[in-house]
């Protein structure tokens, strides 16, 4: 009797089992084929168009492969890449943007450690109102805080005015169509991205570990330093990729802070697409700076996965 009773037990048990794996490709699938359909499926139209020839017409290029009664046709041509790999104009594009954007993520890092770290270790009641706090400004449309801050950094903007209404300036500050704006627009947009992922790791860390160090005789210092910063470590990788890979391609923020010398790959690309007409080129400008972006994410990628390792 007890061997038939353990039998029936067993048999709910193997059902659900089998059950559990009926739906495990489901649930696997379906975020594939959201990629497949929002991510691959776009990149290879991108990625065949910028193998086409530049024509006038719509569209304006030529279908890289044909058919017709003769047959199968190849039109398939690497002239674009090999223009924006010898016009400077495309390289000095890609480096300023990778600069550009390397220098907003360290910024973004330096401001939102602190502001991740501070709300992780503030009481309990207070850490979704500072959270909301950091992505309240996400409420609002992109744009509109862009054009918020052409008011508040324009010569005869918020800030100069109030400068010069102090004493402080006797003229305006150039705030606005250089380098400066550029970041501080950046690093304004992209906070966010930084905070909450780091906020997410260090809200996770034992208090125990710390109390375990400062007991052995370790300073506030050297305990955030051996033991915090490298527990962090995955967050300080996820929050800078987040903020560093949209950074790169960033148009809105160059175009209306950095003024017309603002050199950044957004611009070229857009100029590319609706200026020149030229979409071939365009194309590979991206699919150019998607290879290149996917060194980082490999890196990033990397890390994450020695930290998760260890």
């Amino acid at each position: 009797m007890s061997a038939v009773a353990a039998a029936n037990a067993a048999a709910p048990a193997k059902t659900k089992k089998k059950a559990g794996a009926g739906g495990r490709p489901f649930v696997v699938g379906v975020p594939f084929a959201w990629l497949a359909v929002l991510f691959l499926l776009p990149f290879l139209i991108v990625a065949a168009i910028s193998i086409a020839e530049t024509t006038v017409g719509i569209p304006p290029f030529t279908p890289p492969v044909s058919i017709d009664a003769q047959g199968v046709h190849f039109d398939a041509t690497l002239s674009n890449y090999a223009l924006i790999a010898s016009d400077s104009l495309y390289w000095r594009a890609y480096v300023h943007s990778l600069s550009y954007a390397a220098l907003a993520t360290l910024c973004c890092l330096l401001v939102g450690y602190p502001m991740a770290y501070a709300i992780a270790s503030a009481p309990q009641r207070w850490r979704n109102p500072l959270l909301l706090l950091v992505i309240l400004p996400f409420w609002t449309s992109f744009l509109i805080r862009v054009y918020a801050w052409m008011g508040l950094l324009s010569p005869n903007g918020l800030i100069n005015h109030a400068l010069i209404s102090l004493g402080v300036i006797g003229e305006p500050l150039p705030l606005i169509n250089n380098l400066f704006s550029v970041e501080l627009g950046l690093v304004y947009s992209y906070l966010p991205f930084m905070v909450l992922p780091l906020y997410s790791t260090l809200e996770k860390l034992d208090p125990a570990l710390l109390e375990a160090a400062a007991d052995l005789g370790a300073r506030p210092w050297r305990s955030f330093v051996t033991v915090t910063l490298p527990l962090s470590l995955p967050g300080i990788v996820a929050g800078s990729l987040l903020v560093f890979i949209p950074a790169v391609g960033e148009f809105v923020i160059p175009d209306l802070l950095g003024g017309p010398d603002t050199l950044m790959i957004g611009k070229v690309l857009w100029d590319e697409f609706f200026t020149n007409r030229d979409w071939p080129v365009a194309s590979s400008i991206a699919v150019a700076m998607l290879v290149i972006l996917a060194v980082p994410i490999a890196v990033g990628r990397r890390l994450l996965r020695g930290e998760t390792a260890s």
